[in-house]
């Protein structure tokens, strides 16, 4: 997928494009290309980002350890803020108080969107927090075995016979 150039979406019909999705992402892990469609609409001031996708990947049941297929979908959509001092991260603090208004995305006005890297962090954010094969899950197999006869560590050898002389002298 190629990077969109912003200030060519203003040329473009309704200031939109649509990029049809057939590809695999760079970073994801799935057995299907990633399908569907993304629209990147230049609102003056912000970018505004829809994608419908889908595509399958293949997780390990947090319960049982067995692998398993997962269909993953995504239909989201997000506004990008257009910033000429978003690209001056190189000269950020180490530490530095942010407020909640901040906390949004923003893209240099002449810069690129990556529709890839986009993508990407949707369905990274779409993959299941817990992870099961299904319903029917075994869940993880239980070892009942006990040993028949019971093993001393050699290093507590001379506690268990104390032990025993204590509970002789006793009787």
């Amino acid at each position: 997928m190629e990077a969109i150039y912003i200030p060519n979406l203003l040329k473009a019909s309704g200031k939109t494009t649509e990029v049809i999705i057939n590809d695999l992402i760079a970073g994801l892990d799935t057995l299907t290309p990633v399908r569907g469609k993304l629209i990147v609409r230049h609102g003056g001031n912000f970018l505004e980002v829809s994608v419908e996708a889908e595509t399958i990947v293949t997780l390990i049941c947090d319960r049982c350890t067995q692998n398993y297929n997962h269909r993953l979908k995504i239909a989201n959509s997000e506004l990008i803020w257009l910033e000429a001092t978003a690209s001056d991260l190189a000269n950020l603090p180490l530490e530095r108080e942010i407020l909640l208004e901040d906390l949004s995305e923003n893209l240099d006005p002449t810069g690129y969107f990556e529709p890839q890297t986009w993508i990407y962090e949707q369905l990274s954010l779409a993959m299941p927090m817990r992870q099961v094969c299904g319903n029917s899950c075994p869940g993880a197999t239980q070892v009942t075995s006990v040993p028949e006869t019971p093993q001393i560590d050699n290093r507590w050898a001379s506690l268990a016979s104390l032990k025993e002389q204590l509970k002789n002298h006793n009787q």
